[in-house]
């Protein structure tokens, strides 16, 4: 099977970039998430801002601009897609303008700020104000822009690949976890695999087969791939049949580690012409796989599309480009079981290793 397509999001939760060749490090595809946006709540609280909660997102495209020397630094440059006929928020001067984020912020004069994503905590850096004032601007609301810089999320629960010395000791994420840390009594080991602002793991694959079979739930038109945000695209054989896969190769080298499904959201209901829950059949979409896609014992009330993975153990880096050979070169009999705490605030963990 080929690799079909590319994606990048910089900011979380904002329109992707389609490449047409990419690097992919441990943390996802170049640049990948390095962002992320999150709502002031009126006691100070910050809150995520995701797709699924503000289809607003949508309205912002991104685009990544690199310098024209090799010292010279890229940024990324967003514009607000503001809805004429029905804005969604009343016109500010602001909106009218590209903002430039740059790719490699100095963080020497940055603030530093704690977030919680899906448990999994990082302390992150403030971009600051002329930044928050062009988010909110276009949100509407008070909006701040956060940068992960130098710091690392903990991935939870067992979405992280696992060598076989760690699946006969460990039961879940918190004894792997433990493996790495001093005076617990286990041997110390390689780092565990971490984070950026992706929400479980760095990349997110998905099968044109299985957009076809959503397609077909469609009277009109076809589904668009690029609503389930992923990262790497493959056009495999069959339909759904990645729910099975755990190991691919490219071009005939170890590459990827699969690990979990990817469950769903409403996210996949939004127009990105207007910002908001699409009309008609398209603002369904999400309830038309009900009733056969939810297949993930874990997590048993999403349908599932696509599969999480982590670059194979041993490979640090990897180029690719759209055409590339993609092979599943190891099955799972069963699909994964969902397993990452994501309710309790008391589950929440800061990366730690010794």
């Amino acid at each position: 099977m080929k690799l079909t397509a590319i994606y990048v999001y910089p900011i979380k939760a904002l329109r992707g970039i389609r490449l047409t060749e990419a690097h992919l490090g441990p943390q996802g595809v170049e640049y990948d998430r390095r962002f992320m946006l999150c709502r002031v709540k009126p006691g100070g609280e910050l809150a995520k801002i995701q797709l699924s909660e503000h289809p607003e997102c949508s309205l912002f495209q991104q685009e990544l601009v690199q310098g024209d020397t090799p010292d010279e630094r890229g940024v990324i440059r967003v514009r607000y897609l503001a809805p004429k006929d029905e804005p969604l928020v009343p016109h500010h001067p602001l909106q009218d303008d590209a903002l430039e984020v740059p790719l490699d912020p100095e963080l020497s004069d940055l603030e530093r700020i704690e977030v919680n994503l899906h448990q999994s905590m990082a302390n992150a850096y403030r971009m600051g104000a002329a930044y928050d004032d062009w988010f909110s601007a276009c949100f509407g609301f008070e909006t701040i822009l956060l940068y992960i810089g130098d710091q690392r999320r903990p991935i939870l629960g067992t979405f992280a690949p696992q060598d076989e010395e760690t699946r006969a000791t460990s039961t879940g994420w918190l004894s792997t976890v433990s493996s790495y840390l001093p005076g617990l009594g286990a041997s110390p080991r390689r780092e565990p695999p971490w984070l950026v602002f992706s929400d479980l793991a760095p990349f997110l694959i998905t099968n044109e087969q299985s957009l076809r079979n959503v397609s077909a739930r469609l009277s009109e038109g076809d589904m668009e791939m690029w609503k389930f945000r992923p990262n790497l695209v493959v056009d495999a054989h069959d339909e759904f049949e990645e729910d099975f896969w755990s190991e691919l190769s490219v071009d005939g080298a170890p590459a990827f580690a699969l690990t979990k499904l990817c469950n769903r959201c409403s996210s996949i209901n939004v127009d990105y012409d207007t910002g908001r829950i699409a009309k008609g059949e398209r603002g369904v979409v999400l309830k038309k796989l009900m009733s056969d896609r939810r297949v993930d014992a874990g997590y048993k009330y999403a349908p599932c599309f696509g599969k999480y993975g982590f670059l194979a153990r041993g490979v640090s880096g990897l180029n690719l480009k759209v055409g590339d050979e993609v092979t599943v070169t190891k099955r799972s009999a069963e699909r994964p079981v969902w397993d990452w705490p994501m309710k309790s605030k008391g589950e929440a963990r800061f990366y730690q290793y010794a």
